[in-house]
């Protein structure tokens, strides 16, 4: 057998485990395994588009269908004379609420920060991730996850590349404290029929314990790899190891659940917490879906399609979220355009 020779001035890039190297070993991997899993068989069939359309555009018009029946059947001004009426109290601690919310997700910032190394200070990384989440709340994630967050990360010089790690393990942060609380929810209370729609308590908790799932697997995958990143398809995911996992599970249910006790407060406790709590679920994947600037109307539509009965009026519920609207979307937007204004003026200064 003839024996290999290396060469003798290797070239630059070239060495054992650089990043040349890396890519012309997973070139020859991919080429011996050109035959497509199940999964990827499914995505590249004809009908996989207009299924993912269609099941798109049937929720939109579930949604859309539901705020404009809702819209319809409201005496606004009895509404307005609701939110007047509402107790001053009820507003301060939903206020109070709405901030700890905030805070709370603020740090999942800096489990990106963990996660990358970037060496930004605490406060400076906090102050960040306020005002982009204040943004992408009312304005969209183009606008506050993306520009906003981007703007501020690219003033104090830290790579795009990094940003993308940041943004991607909060948004990851979110999710799977959501799936999690998902799970747990109809254990505790299940929906009532929408448009004569409607799922028995077993059927909900099946599909509770499908979702609850995904963070399961999550925190297995981290306790797996052992901090290692994740390489798919020639592309890298850097993992927390498991602790920081269930940090990141923790932090999140935390979250969500603090959304939920600010709305149930302003609701002045008249309905039960869990029924608060999926009300804030609920509408925020279907604002999400609809990409409706700040989830106007849709929060409100599925608040009364889900709260509103013998105890407490479709006058109430809107009126209640309307103020939990002001607390949570519209007083940390006004909070985070002042320290966007404070922090590009001082921008401008040190660069004159």
């Amino acid at each position: 057998m003839k024996a290999a020779t290396a060469p003798s001035s290797p070239a630059a890039g070239t060495q054992p485990g650089s990043q040349a190297s890396y890519h012309k070993a997973g070139a020859g991997t991919r080429a011996k395994h050109t035959r497509p899993g199940p999964w990827a068989r499914l995505r590249e069939s004809r009908w996989w588009p207009w299924l993912t359309r269609g099941l798109g555009a049937a929720f939109f018009v579930l949604v859309a269908g539901l705020i404009v029946y809702q819209a319809r059947s409201v005496d606004w001004s009895e509404v307005w004379k609701s939110v007047k009426n509402l107790p001053p109290a009820a507003l301060w601690v939903g206020a109070g609420l709405a901030l700890a919310s905030h805070a709370t997700y603020a740090s999942f910032e800096l489990i990106g920060k963990h996660v990358t190394g970037h060496k930004l200070t605490r406060p400076v990384t906090l102050g960040i991730a306020f005002m982009s989440y204040a943004f992408t709340l009312n304005l969209g994630s183009v606008i506050g996850g993306v520009g906003v967050r981007y703007r501020l990360y690219n003033h104090r010089r830290i790579d795009p590349g990094v940003i993308g790690q940041v943004v991607g393990t909060s948004i990851l942060t979110n999710w799977v404290g959501y799936l999690l609380l998902a799970g747990v929810l109809p254990w505790l209370w299940v929906p009532p029929p929408v448009f004569g729609w409607s799922a028995s308590a077993s059927q909900w908790r099946v599909a509770g314990a499908l979702l609850a799932l995904v963070p399961v697997a999550y925190v297995a995958l981290c306790a797996w790899r052992c901090g290692q990143a994740l390489s798919l398809r020639g592309h890298r995911f850097a993992l927390p190891r498991w602790p920081l996992a269930l940090w990141q599970v923790a932090v999140s249910c935390a979250n969500w659940m603090l959304m939920g006790a600010a709305l149930w407060t302003v609701l002045q406790s008249q309905v039960a917490y869990p029924a608060a709590l999926a009300t804030v679920m609920l509408g925020a994947v279907a604002g999400l879906v609809l990409r409706v600037p700040a989830g106007l109307g849709v929060m409100e539509s599925v608040g009364v399609a889900m709260l509103a009965g013998d105890s407490l009026s479709k006058t109430d519920v809107l009126a209640a979220l309307l103020a939990y609207r002001a607390v949570y979307y519209f007083v940390p937007l006004l909070l985070a355009s002042l320290g966007l204004a404070a922090t590009e003026m001082l921008v401008g200064s040190t660069k004159k």
